[in-house]
């Protein structure tokens, strides 16, 4: 059983930046996708970023964060970090930390199999 741990959430002035942390332990394919997503109350969860590690490390991200958000991470230790810098205050949201994650062209979503607990952002202004 795949055991997700996210960390590093907190609260930070518009332009600010904050690292989150994520641990995936338990994993059993190490060529499965990891990501993170997040959410506002009332709103759907979405797609923030993703990182693929077979075939070599790929970085994808949402528009709304390219250029201000770095995913990275190291696939043997299971961990995956996402640095966000200028922050805005639409950044605000629960952020969760994903693993197995895949797209659904059907659907044009992406979606986890497994996911933590979740670590709140909040940007104010």
């Amino acid at each position: 059983q795949v055991h997700v741990v996210e960390s590093g959430g907190g609260s930070v002035q518009a332009g600010g930046s904050l690292r989150l942390s994520c641990v995936a332990s338990g994993r059993t394919d190490s060529n499965s996708d990891m990501g993170w997503f997040r959410q506002v109350p009332g709103r759907e969860r979405e797609f923030v970023a993703l990182i693929t590690w077979g075939g070599g490390n790929r970085q994808y991200y949402a528009d709304s964060v390219k250029g201000r958000f770095t995913i990275s991470g190291d696939n043997a230790m299971n961990t995956v970090f996402l640095q966000m810098n200028s922050l805005k205050p639409e950044d605000t949201a629960v952020y969760y930390c994903a693993d197995r994650v895949y797209y659904v062209p059907g659907g044009d979503e992406w979606k986890a199999d497994n996911w933590g607990q979740g670590t709140e952002v909040i940007v104010s202004s």
